[in-house]
């Protein structure tokens, strides 16, 4: 499990961690787990895991079932549409990306900078991508190996970018993962010659993504990017009409936005 590039803060504090890692454990087995078996994986003692489980179980973010296992509560479901509410641009615009999947029948994606981390914004599934589980709002892994991560990192200056990728690493998710920082370069700089930034087979086989930037400014945070998904060999063969197609729905939805903050500058 990655935490914080930085390392541990002088002022961690230790219970809420554990309760964190129980939280965490029991999150990543959806047939339950007893206390003896949320101890091991946690490197608890069986006592502080009990104490643990039971605060957890009352504040309702894991759930005793009959059989003595603990599974997820609903509250960490609440915290999540939380999150994705916090995340994603306002209506108009998830309606604009919305729409452009219904008439392309390829998921599109808004990604953006949260703490100066790349994570995913919104997302409109299409029938006509192959599906991708893990890309979903709050996803923050693999910038490097995504159009949409690219196109923000980007964004950055060369300083800005090599110190993220070495906060956040390089993991290799294909043998065609870019692993490189040099390499990565070469990549983003042929993207924005072609005005649009892609990766194929790079974050899973037979999958190819595209992207373009949405709004620029010298805020990173303020800065979105647009981008789809569709089979490789797919966005091949029509990598011109996507790029006209992902230009045109960056544009109305950067209109849209700024029509609801006159000081945002769309691309």
């Amino acid at each position: 499990m990655v935490r914080h590039p930085h390392g541990e803060p002088s002022d961690l504090i230790r219970s809420v961690s554990r309760a964190l890692r129980v939280l965490e454990a029991v999150g990543q087995s959806p047939k339950g787990l007893t206390v003896k078996q949320i101890a091991r994986r946690c490197e608890l003692t069986t006592a502080t895991t009990y104490h643990l489980v039971r605060t957890l179980a009352y504040e309702g973010y894991v759930i005793r079932r009959e059989d003595g296992t603990y599974i997820v509560g609903l509250q960490v479901a609440d915290r999540f549409r939380e999150l994705t509410a916090a995340l994603r641009v306002p209506a108009a615009a998830d309606d604009l990306l919305r729409r452009a999947t219904a008439e392309t029948g390829f998921s599109h994606y808004i990604g953006r900078f949260l703490g100066g981390q790349i994570v995913l914004a919104n997302v409109a599934e299409g029938p006509q991508s192959p599906y991708l589980e893990d890309l979903i709002p709050g996803w923050d892994d693999g910038a490097h190996a995504t159009a949409i991560g690219k196109a923000l990192l980007a964004t950055l200056t060369p300083e800005q970018r090599l110190r993220y990728l070495k906060d956040w690493g390089m993991r290799e998710f294909t043998p065609q993962t870019i692993t490189q920082p040099e390499a990565l370069d070469v990549d983003l700089a042929a993207g924005e010659r072609r005005g649009m930034h892609i990766e194929l087979n790079q974050y899973r086989v037979g999958v190819g993504c595209a992207a373009v930037v949405l709004r620029a400014d010298r805020d990173p945070e303020r800065r979105l990017v647009i981008g789809c998904a569709m089979p490789a060999e797919q966005l091949v063969a029509t990598a011109h009409a996507v790029r006209r197609r992902l230009q045109t729905t960056a544009r109305a939805i950067g209109a849209s936005l700024a029509g609801e903050d006159p000081g945002v500058m769309a691309v």
